[in-house]
């Protein structure tokens, strides 16, 4: 409640006696307004309530605090009475009937308004019934009903402005779209506001028409097999991996709900940073060879791994990191994953460019585009490169050609530079794999940040706000275990990172 005090204290101030009485008033037949009253008004106004034509005796309800109640009890700010609504719509009118709330968000840094139905006969807006104790979130120019669908009371009219045309009726129904995150190769991304809860998450769409062929054995139009994948992906447990919420198949486009990460993407924390410090990489990077060494235990393959899909829970130095887009590998082949690199393949291994996704592979492949990432992590800079006139960039990355130059990689430990020749093998099978990186010395020899990440990611898969790490606690790591996260719900232990 502090923000919203802070962004209202200027009204509340010099006005909060006004307030009071002008919104029971509004009600009432006798009040009017002269065009210049209007203005002041709209100026502190956030939105106003414009009353229907079956409502004439009601004025305009300017909204200015953050929350009305609406209904036929003398302590309400909308009051419905015998001289503002006729008799058989008052008769259908609760005591309490509905409130209108301007929430204020901190996910999507905004404010949302929102209308509750508190009443028995029902508050319909758009002409669908809201629901007892249900919420839903008020857009500009919707209409709201009270007992009856038809029997519209007021218009809400506010700069609240969302676009649902994105999304199939089965989300939209549930779903708000709050804004466009970005947009790709492979599709769209929104963040949503779940109409029931008012959490935000993820919507990522993908295109059938621009992956694949239009047949029975294309996955993307096999509804049976959607769905198969679809169980498969959401029970996966580990706390950096990117949550599925649910799939919708539609006849050109499947929809993936996802949570929402708000530190935004490793590809941004690079770029502002021009590569990051040893131990902030090596933070971040021990979490997401954890989760595909998970995914990978469980049979899948990521395909896609690059920094665009490594996503931060927050803009702390030391972030939960998440992988997202595995399920990408699930619902589409090889060919169709190499067009969604646009061209500019570094994060591709050497054997998909080799075949263009029609030869054969296992699970290294993921293992050379970690090394990739890793690379970048530490120096701000790909391995490979468009601008080196002497050799493709296909070629660079089909026979292993990258250099580690001294400005950026002198300060860089020689095991770091070690791991990731290791892992940027050409051959595949002298390709370290993921079970042998999380055992390398670049990790395991460095005590503080491996307690650092257990406590996190115990912590984190117990729900539980990430701890401090204890810096005179050093658990015992299993060395044959192929990942960290293997004991969800484990009691976190505390510890800081310095």
């Amino acid at each position: 409640m502090e923000f919203e005090e802070i962004m209202q204290s200027d009204v509340e101030t010099d006005s909060q006696t006004q307030t009071q009485t002008q919104t029971q008033t509004q009600s009432q037949s006798d009040v009017t307004m002269t065009p210049s009253q209007a203005t002041q008004e709209e100026k502190k106004a956030w939105g106003k309530l414009v009353p229907s034509e079956k409502c004439p005796k009601f004025s305009l309800v300017w909204l200015y605090t953050n929350e009305y109640k609406a209904g036929k009890q003398e302590d309400c700010d909308i009051i419905f009475t015998c001289n503002n609504i006729n008799k058989e719509g008052l008769q259908v009118i609760s005591r309490m009937h509905f409130t209108i709330k301007r929430d204020f968000i901190p996910s999507i840094n905004d404010f949302v308004v929102v209308l509750t139905d508190h009443s028995r006969n029902g508050t319909f807006v758009n002409r669908k019934i809201v629901g007892r104790d249900k919420s839903v979130v008020l857009e500009n120019k919707d209409e709201i009903a009270v007992g009856r669908a038809q029997f519209t009371v007021f218009t809400f009219d506010g700069d609240v402005t969302y676009s649902n045309n994105e999304l199939p009726s089965q989300l939209a129904s549930e779903y708000t779209v709050i804004k466009k995150l970005g947009s790709g190769a492979a599709g769209d991304v929104h963040m949503v506001l779940s109409k029931k809860s008012f959490n935000t998450f993820a919507i990522k769409s993908i295109s059938k028409g621009k992956y694949t062929e239009v047949g029975p054995r294309n996955p993307l139009h096999d509804p049976i097999k959607i769905q198969r994948e679809v169980d498969i992906l959401q029970k996966l447990q580990h706390p950096c991996i990117i949550k599925m919420e649910t799939i919708i198949d539609t006849s050109h486009k499947v929809f993936i709900v996802l949570e929402l990460m708000e530190g935004g993407e490793l590809f941004d924390r690079i770029s502002r940073a021009s590569g990051l410090p040893e131990k902030v990489t090596k933070f971040m990077f021990w979490q997401i060879c954890d989760a595909v060494a998970y995914l990978h235990s469980q049979g899948i393959t990521h395909r896609d791994l690059k920094p665009e899909n490594i996503l931060l829970a927050s803009d702390a130095k030391y972030p939960l990191v998440k992988v997202s887009d595995f399920g990408m590998s699930k619902f589409l082949d090889a060919p169709s994953m190499l067009k969604t690199y646009c061209g500019t393949p570094l994060y591709v291994a050497p054997e998909i460019l080799r075949g263009r996704g029609m030869g054969a592979y296992t699970a290294q492949v993921d293992v050379w585009s970690l090394g990739v990432i890793l690379y970048v992590m530490l120096s701000g800079l790909c391995p490979f490169t468009q601008n080196d006139p002497t050799m493709p960039l296909d070629q660079q990355i089909i026979r292993g050609f990258y250099r580690f130059p001294s400005h950026k990689f002198d300060d860089v430990s020689i095991e770091a530079r070690d791991l990731i020749k290791s892992m940027l093998k050409v051959n595949p099978v002298r390709r370290k794999t993921m079970k042998q990186v999380l055992a390398h010395s670049w990790l395991r020899s460095d005590v503080i940040v491996g307690k650092a990440v257990r406590a996190l990611l115990r912590a984190s898969s117990s729900n539980e706000n990430t701890p401090p790490v204890a810096p005179n606690v050093i658990p015992q790591v299993n060395p044959i275990r192929e990942h960290v996260f293997d004991v969800p719900g484990s009691k976190p232990k505390r510890a800081r990172l310095n």
